[in-house]
């Protein structure tokens, strides 16, 4: 790994407050499904709660990303990061009093989701202000290797801490973490806007402002674009239960979703730990072009493997693609991109990693329910590959990219 940035001691706070986050959140998204799942007994309620924090965490992430265009990113983290640690504490007082209450773990969910909607983007944003041009994709690969590593260690640890302390207590074990979270951006230095942005305001002009921008400039909608076409057409993740439950079903069920689950995750982590090879790469766009390809490819050849250990193969070869394109796209981003605009791409990024794989998960589990589940996951990979290259032929502007 390049672990240049490391070498910056604001960077480094960040960077180890998310390591608390990536880890700590994950303990609170196992806790919550299974909360609810044990109230209703009904994986239906557990949909419609996950889905209760979809809407906040949208409409938050993009003013969040005005907000952060117009005040000083520190200070914003430091208020959302508060916020989500209270949230989780409220979380922790309704389960250790036995509430049993759905809607108020659905109101929670909203309320966590819409700081964390608004502390994102002023969390990517800062990085730029922190390390120099030629280390950012050294920072972001550093970054998302450890949110991966979060989520493969935070369910991890959840289901082992939850017979041992009980669910309550992990949403306390959470909120207690966010603490250090809360201490690091406290001391990070001062992030108040440069130039002429000082006196801008953060309201609905401000957020069309930067879809305007987004427009303008064609490097950056083709990196969003990049992304909703992988996470869009490409995630299958809607499917893993069915494959686990018919096509792996010889392997174990429970064995086999498990590793399926897990794949993509670790596939990212790899390509996380070998990530010194980015910091050489000039050709910013066709990195992401390639990337996106591959996780095509990988995916497709997920969807026609009959064996599970080769599905697992393909599904870490798509992680592994999934972290390069992550890497790179936020690096254009955050080069791209002038400083007063930042934040908002932010949000916009945001945006598209979360709401990406939840519209793919309608969109597999439709396809997968009327075609089978191997053509729907084999059938996307292909459409990822056919629409990417088209839109790279059509648009040059990304393959033209370069540092």
């Amino acid at each position: 790994m390049d672990t240049r940035p490391l070498h910056r001691p604001a960077y480094r706070r960040l960077w180890t407050s998310t390591i608390v986050t990536a880890v700590g959140s994950q303990l609170t998204a196992v806790a919550v499904p299974k909360q609810v799942y044990d109230i209703t007994g009904s994986s239906a309620w557990v949909g419609a709660a996950s889905l209760a924090g979809l809407l906040p965490l949208i409409v938050f992430a993009l003013w969040g990303g005005a907000i952060a265009d117009a005040m000083d990113r520190r200070t914003l983290l430091l208020i959302t990061n508060t916020g989500i640690a209270v949230t989780s504490v409220l979380f922790w007082a309704q389960a250790a009093a036995g509430l049993d209450s759905v809607a108020v773990l659905m109101v929670l969910l909203a309320v966590q989701q819409a700081f964390w909607g608004l502390n994102a983007p002023a969390r990517s944003a800062s990085i730029a202000r922190l390390v120099p041009e030629d280390e950012l994709p050294a920072a972001n690969a550093l970054g998302s290797t450890v949110m991966q590593t979060g989520q493969i260690a935070g369910p991890l640890l959840a289901g082992a801490l939850i017979p041992v302390v009980g669910l309550a207590e992990l949403y306390l074990i959470d909120a207690l973490a966010l603490c250090v979270t809360v201490w690091a951006v406290y001391r990070l230095p001062a992030l108040p806007p440069l130039g002429a942005a000082v006196a801008r305001r953060a309201g609905v002009r401000e957020i069309v402002d930067g879809f305007r921008y987004i427009a303008g400039h064609a490097v950056l909608l083709l990196s969003f674009l990049a992304d909703v076409v992988a996470m869009v057409l490409g995630m299958p993740r809607a499917l893993f239960p069915q494959l686990a439950a018919g096509t792996y079903a010889p392997y174990g069920e429970e064995f086999a979703l498990g590793l399926l689950f897990a794949a993509i995750p670790i596939g990212a982590v790899l390509g996380g730990l070998f990530s010194g090879t980015f910091s050489r790469a000039r050709r910013h766009g066709w990195m992401v072009i390639g990337s996106v390809v591959v996780w095509g490819v990988a995916v497709t050849g997920f969807g026609l493997s009959d064996s599970l250990w080769i599905a697992v193969a393909f599904l870490a070869v798509a992680g592994l693609a999934d972290m390069v394109s992550m890497v790179f796209r936020g690096a254009i981003l955050l080069s791209a991109a002038t400083d007063e605009m930042r934040g908002r791409m932010q949000g916009v990024f945001t945006v598209v990693v979360a709401g990406g794989p939840r519209l793919a998960d309608v969109l597999h589990g439709t396809a997968g329910s009327s075609l089978g589940p191997r053509t729907a996951v084999a059938g996307g990979g292909l459409l990822v590959v056919v629409v990417m290259l088209t839109l790279v032929a059509a648009m040059p502007a990304l393959r033209r990219y370069r540092v």
